[in-house]
C-alpha cells in the first residue's frame, strides 16, 4: 500500500485552503491597492535580460537593498522564495527530526505544516484573554525552537513587546519572529536582530508590498545565524525577475506609504462599522480584522460568498468559535462588504 511509503509526520496533513469560489477576494489579506506599480517596467526591463543565465545564489543585490532599508548589513540577511519558504529554512537548519517548536494558540496555520515536514514536533500554548502572549507558559515548555507571529495571524493583534523580549532573552534556542504583517504595526523587531544570539526575523514581500504572485520573502538574524541558514538554503530559489521587483519595491515609498496610509484609515472605518452591524470586531494592527458572529460563522461566510464575497472562517476552531477574518479593504470594498453583510444578517 502507498500509505506505508508515506513518511509517517506527512500522512495526515491536510491540504491548505484552496477555496474554489469566484468571488471579490477578501480572504487572502494582500494589497487593496493592487500590484505594486513597479512591477510594469521592472517586466520591461526583463522582457531583455538573459533568463538563460541562473539568478545570484543567495540574491546578493536583494540582500544589499535590504540592508540598505533597514540600515543593518546584508550580512544579517537570507533571501527565499516567500516567507514560507524561509521558515522552512529555519527547521531544516535547528531543528533535528523529533524535537519540539513550540508556538502560540490560535496563530498561523501553516507553521505547524512547515514543522511536521521537516520531521519535528508542533506543541502550543494558548493565548491569554485579549490574544496576548503567555510568555512565562511557553517557557516552561520544552522545545527547541519558539515560532511567535507578531501581528498575529488571524487575530490580527501585536503581543506586547516585553513578553516577545522576555522569551528572546530566556529561552536558550532559536526564537523566530513572523512579521509578515509588520509593515502596518507599530513595532518591530528587526532593528534588534544583532542584540540578540537566538533573534530571527522573518517578513514577506507579499502583502504590504503588493507582490504576492512574485513569492518573495526574507529573514534577519545576526550574521552567525544568517551564515548559517544560508548554507542550507536552495541556491537559485529566487528567480531574476522576483528579485528584480523586490529590490525595485524597496525603492518605491510612496506605494508602501499610501498603503500602510489607507489601512490605518479604513481599518478604524471598517471595525465601526462591524461592530454597527453587531457583530464583534477585535483590535487589529494588520491589514485585516478578526470578529465575533452573532451567527454561526460558517453560514455567514458561505451566504457572503454566494452574494459575491469572499471572507475566511475561523469559526471551528477552539478559542475562535463563530469568528471570521476579511482583509481591510478600500473605502469602496469595505462599503461593499458591510452592505453584503447586511443583507446577510437580515436573513436570521
Amino acid at each position: 500500500m502507498t500509505d506505508t511509503w508515506t513518511r509517517e509526520t506527512v500522512r495526515n496533513i491536510p491540504l491548505y485552503y484552496n477555496p474554489k469560489v469566484k468571488a471579490v477576494r477578501m480572504d487572502t489579506s494582500t494589497n487593496v491597492l493592487g500590484p505594486n506599480p513597479v512591477l510594469r517596467d521592472v517586466l520591461r526591463e526583463c522582457a531583455d535580460m538573459d533568463l538563460n543565465q541562473y539568478p545570484a545564489p543567495y540574491s546578493d543585490g536583494l540582500r544589499e537593498a535590504l540592508a540598505e532599508t533597514y540600515g543593518i548589513s546584508a550580512d544579517n540577511f537570507v533571501v527565499g522564495n516567500g516567507s514560507d519558504e524561509v521558515l522552512d529554512i529555519i527547521f531544516k537548519t535547528y531543528m533535528n527530526p523529533g524535537e519540539t517548536v513550540i508556538s502560540p494558540y490560535p496563530s498561523y496555520s501553516l507553521h505547524s505544516f512547515f514543522v511536521k515536514i521537516n520531521a519535528g514536533r508542533f506543541d502550543t500554548v494558548d493565548l491569554k484573554p485579549g490574544f496576548q502572549l503567555d510568555a512565562d507558559a511557553l517557557l516552561k515548555r520544552e522545545g527547541k525552537v519558539i515560532l511567535l507571529c507578531t501581528p498575529n495571524n488571524p487575530t490580527a493583534n501585536t503581543f506586547d513587546r516585553r513578553a516577545v523580549e522576555q522569551v528572546i532573552k530566556e529561552h536558550d534556542g532559536p526564537v523566530v519572529v513572523d512579521e509578515a504583517y509588520g509593515e502596518f504595526a507599530d513595532d518591530s523587531f528587526i532593528s534588534r536582530v544583532n542584540d540578540f544570539e537566538n533573534l530571527i526575523v522573518t517578513r514577506t514581500f507579499s502583502k504590504a508590498y503588493g507582490m504576492a504572485g512574485l513569492r518573495v520573502g526574507y529573514m534577519a538574524s545576526n550574521p552567525k545565524m544568517a551564515n548559517q541558514m544560508q548554507r542550507v538554503k536552495i541556491p537559485y530559489s529566487l528567480n531574476r525577475i522576483s528579485e528584480r521587483a523586490a529590490m525595485a519595491a524597496l525603492q518605491n515609498r510612496e506605494y508602501i506609504d499610501a498603503t500602510i496610509e489607507l489601512v490605518r484609515r479604513e481599518r478604524e472605518k471598517l471595525s465601526r462599522g462591524l461592530n454597527a452591524l453587531g457583530l464583534k470586531p477585535f483590535p487589529s494592527q494588520s491589514n485585516f480584522v478578526l470578529f465575533k458572529c452573532p451567527v454561526p460563522s460558517s453560514e455567514l461566510v458561505a451566504k457572503l460568498a454566494d452574494r459575491g464575497v469572499l471572507i475566511r472562517d475561523f469559526g471551528k476552531l477552539r478559542l475562535l468559535e463563530d469568528c471570521a477574518r476579511t482583509t481591510v479593504g478600500t473605502e469602496e470594498l469595505n462599503a461593499m462588504l458591510l452592505s453584503r453583510l447586511e443583507e446577510v444578517l437580515e436573513t436570521w
